[in-house]
């Protein structure tokens, strides 16, 4: 299943954690933004991590996950630097 996962984190050190975390399960598009592929177990892998970890103020903290269906993806577009929503970013080195 895809996922757009977006959060506003109040405290740098919770926000880079999460961050980290997050990229190792799909792509950052945006500050805040990742593109994340998961299975059901991976994703409540990854909610397990969260809560564990204790990444998320539920009073002063946003986590949102928006589940793309397979029909809504070809749909999706950018303007900008990259191809298509769920291209893999690849990072070259100079």
């Amino acid at each position: 299943m895809k996922y757009i996962v977006t959060y506003d984190i109040s405290n740098d050190k919770r926000r880079t954690k999460l961050s980290d975390l997050l990229g190792a399960y799909g792509d950052r598009v945006n500050y805040s933004v990742f593109e994340i592929e998961l299975s059901e177990s991976k994703r409540e892998t990854l909610l397990a991590k969260i809560e564990l970890q204790k990444l998320i103020n539920k009073k002063y903290d946003s986590l949102r996950f928006y589940h793309l269906c397979e029909n809504c993806v070809p749909k999706s577009f950018e303007i900008g630097n990259r191809e298509e929503p769920f291209e893999p970013i690849h990072c070259e080195l100079f």
